[in-house]
């Protein structure tokens, strides 16, 4: 199969990854100004944050029923209310009230997509026998760049949040319309009715595990990178927006070829080195005393985190039950997206205490224990194969 039909086979769901990435994007690189507008530090904005997350596992877990309620509507839907909520938190700055019900909706619109549109890859692949999860997070870290860049444009000419996140959240409305299918239905969301195989194991667990630390490292970068350098580094808005920018793009890039490196490497190898490059990315941001510096490590702390949450997720949607594929990747989701959203909280509390290099450094620490998770997995899922 050539590129091109590749692309237009997995069309929907890159639409819902690239305007996911838009959103998030958008709200990393306007955040310092998000942060001036409401008047608080880091910590206070951290824990501004914390009601996102929250409202995002309740919609991770409704979502299966959703999916199967909407049937091929499902992924539009949930992508069109996704990118309508991040038109929110702009407007709600002048109260420290609205801000974080409006996180709330943006997390809500979140958690909903981002377990559709991966149990949607899972599908694909199944029925087309193609590797598609490297190829559709790709779409996300360009999005992502690509709302941090403009972001960065707008903010550079003086737009207000409230005009920046409004404009951008029209540009993934439109990227919703293209996630629009003929046959979008997602299968293997429903729990089988007699009980049968309900039971998924411990494989979604364990590569949720591995998700979640790459999403709470790559977000919570993506997040705190403008700040670092803006506020440590003392760069300007344009330069503090080039930090999640560059960090996205880079995925974007490595994950290209992670599709075609996937069909030829132990998953094994991929997550261990994956870990230890992201690591000594995180260490060379953490380290920093310029902005290019800084740069430099969220350079190799992309091409390290791009291959592994498509590869944990890869490996869950392999190791499933046919029957069970898409409820297996909406588990290890969910448990991902807990490191997703709880991820730049955490980081806000620690950069609050203790700054913002300490927090690189937690980020560090935490990708290293892939290490020991990625083989785990890996015996778990070869056990499970042969049990089916």
């Amino acid at each position: 199969m050539t590129a091109l039909s590749t692309v237009s086979v997995a069309r929907p769901a890159l639409a819902a990854f690239a305007a996911m990435g838009i959103v998030w994007g958008t709200f990393a690189a306007v955040l310092p100004d998000l942060k001036l507008v409401l008047g608080v530090d880091e910590a206070r904005l951290g824990l501004l944050m914390l009601m996102t997350p929250i409202a995002a596992v309740l919609a991770m877990l409704v979502a299966p029923a959703v999916g199967v309620a909407l049937g091929r509507v499902a992924l539009p839907l949930a992508t069109a209310t996704m990118a309508l909520a991040f038109a929110l938190p702009g407007q709600a700055t002048a109260s420290l009230l609205l801000f974080p019900v409006a996180m709330m909706a943006c997390g809500a619109g979140t958690g909903l997509t981002d377990v559709l549109m991966n149990a949607r890859v899972a599908t694909l692949e199944t029925q087309r026998n193609l590797q598609l999860m490297n190829l559709s997070h790709a779409a996300y870290s360009f999005g992502y760049a690509g709302g941090a860049l403009l972001t960065g444009a707008l903010r550079t000419a003086e737009w207000s949040p409230a005009w920046v996140m409004g404009a951008m959240s029209g540009v993934a409305l439109m990227l919703a319309l293209l996630s629009i299918e003929r046959d979008g239905t997602i299968v293997g969301l429903a729990k089988p009715k007699d009980g049968s195989r309900g039971h998924l194991g411990l494989v979604p667990v364990i590569g949720g595990a591995i998700v979640l630390i790459a999403f709470m490292t790559e977000n919570a970068a993506e997040n705190w990178s403008a700040l670092h350098i803006e506020k440590t580094l003392g760069g300007s808005p344009a330069e503090g927006a080039m930090g999640p920018a560059l960090l996205a793009l880079t995925m974007g890039f490595a994950r290209l070829a992670g599709q075609g490196i996937a069909s030829r490497t132990s998953p094994l190898l991929l997550l261990r080195a994956g870990a230890i490059i992201s690591a000594v990315g995180a260490l060379v941001a953490a380290l920093a005393s310029v902005p290019a510096m800084a740069y430099a490590g969220f350079f190799i702390m992309g091409i390290g985190s791009s291959v592994i949450a498509p590869t944990a997720f890869t490996l869950v949607g392999r190791y499933a039950p046919a029957d069970a594929r898409a409820r297996a990747v909406a588990r290890a989701t969910l448990l991902g997206y807990f490191g997703y959203f709880f991820g730049p909280p955490t980081l806000g509390f620690l950069a609050g205490l203790f700054g913002l290099r300490a927090a690189f450094v937690f980020a560090a620490v935490m990708l290293l224990t892939i290490l020991a998770l990625a083989p785990l997995m890996i015996r778990r899922g070869s056990g499970a194969a042969l049990a089916h």
